[in-house]
């Protein structure tokens, strides 16, 4: 079941996470709201609980987290709107994405 993270993730919800891939989560983050969802085997899953939860396509990235080392291995914009993906400087909005959601602009996720 994905989960929709508001505020900083507890440990059992990081625990919740990672039992469906073991060392990494999927993730789908609304860059605007602040708000992660997470758990999938996919990033669509992710995506579709965003989107559920009033989410704007062009603002949800997805990311694979690893909370072993805090890093994000992957990330890139959600869509399949290839104007939409080009429209976006993805290096900007990933070091917006690392410099807010990583600690400046929501107290980070996780």
């Amino acid at each position: 079941m994905v989960l929709i993270i508001r505020e900083r993730a507890r440990l059992k919800q990081v625990e919740q996470m990672l039992q469906t891939l073991g060392v990494y989560i999927k993730i789908a983050v609304d860059i605007e709201k602040g708000i992660l969802a997470g758990e999938g085997r996919q990033h669509a899953e992710c995506e579709a609980a965003l989107l559920k939860n009033d989410s704007e396509q062009k603002d949800i990235w997805g990311a694979d987290w690893i909370p072993f080392t805090q890093k994000m291995a992957w990330v890139r914009l959600l869509s399949k709107d290839d104007n939409l993906i080009k429209s976006r400087n993805q290096s900007a909005v990933i070091i917006s994405f690392r410099d807010n959601y990583q600690g400046k602009k929501t107290g980070s996720l996780f």
